[in-house]
């Protein structure tokens, strides 16, 4: 069939395609690095004990028929190879069919680890994600001309992201719709970048205005992603840029640039080519019947999942990076449907002295993205994803949050656990773990121009409460709690 495929979009498909490969490669990476101290067997919270009361059917993965560490390693360890592999284009020196299987492999082992991954892989760049190497699928390779279907597909998702964040704000906080949000946001987002001081600090009317021009960007630009070439193109290119301003502006993972190459196959990649000087597209065979058949049944397996995104759009109680199944496809998405006002940051602190006076010498466990030390310039760390440190943020917000995770953590540092303390920047007892531990809830915000030139700090600090008091070791006999 001749409108099956569209040589146009080889290009676009291409840099999708490679630039998928490449966040997936990040995202095993740190699912490699951190999973052990935060997953594993003696983890913060131990896949094993929650495989014991989760059963398949609601948490398809692998680890369901086995686990153990170093399984789960390999695992990551894999797909990090795979995804360097389609990063370089061995998907193109295949058979269609054998690329298909390559990129159903680096699906299903990631969403074995997304399913058991817990409050750790709770955020919507993961179902992101998956849902996007699931259409990766059938984009199918050099040997045959990109799906049409799949093509659009895209552009649904892309849509419900853009569109779902949109409406979440609109739909939520009244800073939103009074423009104000901004005066707030780059100061309390989760993950300050070493830019967001700078733009806290822009002129409030310029504020204003880069909230109305979201809203734009969020609500009626992705309507055009609908449009005919050129405007569909126009559409996809304003999508860019204002992803680009959030990759400047914090650290949000790989959501800004996982969405920045959702964009890719709605541009005219014929013209663009063109504009860039390259040669046109080849001409690529036309697909066999069998991959016809096998991308016709997956567009409408997600246009029957579509059902349950798009009624949600249209609720008055929008979710917000909500799966409706257990495999992530078709979600709905949204961020920041609230902005705090203020930012509460959560400080460990640690000391060596036997016994606790009122002259203890407490010293600051530092994070590598979170805001600790007031003279340390934030850090760019996106779109590698410090998991910690992320949910730290949300330990500040409520210790609800926190429930599963902090007094493990606490006890980690007891013992200088080694795969624990290499999440973290440094730890200020390399040598012997603490006696004591404590954590401490601080009210920061960003340092004014003139504190910064004469402090040197970015940021500013001041102690509102104890979140923690003073623990111990169980098995030690010096004053303070137990842990």
């Amino acid at each position: 069939m001749e409108w099956f495929t569209s040589s146009d979009y080889w290009l676009s498909r291409l840099v999708f395609q490679r630039g998928l490969a490449a966040v997936y490669l990040i995202a095993f990476l740190v699912a490699a690095r951190q999973g052990r101290a935060l997953l594993g067997e003696r983890g913060l919270t131990p896949v094993p004990r929650f495989l014991a009361r989760v059963p398949f059917r609601r948490s398809p993965s692998l680890f369901h028929l086995h686990y153990s560490d170093r399984f789960f390693v390999c695992c990551a360890w894999l797909g990090a190879a795979l995804s360097a592999a389609l990063l370089v284009g061995a998907a193109d020196r295949v058979p269609t069919a054998a690329a298909m299987a390559a990129w159903l492999v680096l699906w299903l082992l990631y969403l074995s680890i997304v399913n058991v991954g817990q409050v750790w892989y709770g955020f919507g760049w993961e179902s992101l994600l998956l849902e996007s190497g699931f259409l990766a699928v059938f984009l199918g390779n050099e040997r045959t001309g990109p799906p049409v279907l799949i093509l659009w597909l895209l552009r649904w998702l892309l849509f419900r992201v853009e569109f779902g964040a949109g409406l979440i704000k609109i739909r939520g906080d009244r800073c939103w719709r009074d423009l104000t949000c901004l005066y707030y946001h780059h100061e309390t987002q989760p993950m300050p970048g070493p830019l967001s001081w700078f733009f806290h600090h822009l002129p409030k009317p310029l504020h204003r205005a880069e909230v109305a021009a979201n809203h734009v960007a969020q609500l009626i630009v992705p309507v055009l992603l609908f449009t005919p070439q050129p405007v569909a193109s126009v559409a996809a290119g304003i999508v860019v840029v204002t992803q680009l301003w959030l990759v400047a502006s914090g650290n949000f993972s790989w959501l800004n640039w996982l969405t920045i190459l959702l964009a890719l196959p709605a541009v005219d990649g014929l013209r663009a080519a063109e504009v860039l000087g390259l040669p046109r597209p080849p001409d690529l065979p036309a697909a066999p019947v069998w991959y016809e058949v096998v991308v016709s049944a997956a567009t409408a397996l997600v246009l029957v999942l579509s059902y349950w995104p798009a009624r949600n759009l249209l609720s008055g109680r929008q979710l917000m990076n909500y799966s409706f199944n257990p495999l992530h496809l078709v979600n709905t998405y949204g961020a920041f449907g609230s902005v705090n006002r203020s930012r509460q940051e959560v400080v460990i602190q640690g000391t060596d002295d036997p016994v606790l006076t009122p002259d203890t010498v407490w010293k600051d466990y530092e994070f590598r993205g979170k805001p600790g030390d007031v003279r340390r310039m934030p850090r760019q760390y996106a779109p590698y994803h410090l998991r910690l440190d992320w949910m730290m943020w949300f330990a500040g917000i409520s210790p609800a949050y926190a429930g599963s995770w902090f007094t493990p953590l606490i006890g980690k540092l007891l013992v200088n656990d080694r795969a624990t303390v290499k999440l973290l920047r440094a730890t200020p007892f390399p040598k012997a773990p603490p006696t004591h531990l404590r954590a401490r809830l601080y009210l920061y915000r960003f340092t004014t121009p003139q504190e910064r030139r004469a402090t040197g700090a970015w940021w500013h600090r001041t102690l509102l409460s104890e979140y923690l008091p003073p623990v111990r070791l169980e098995e030690t006999d010096q004053p303070g709690r137990r842990v």
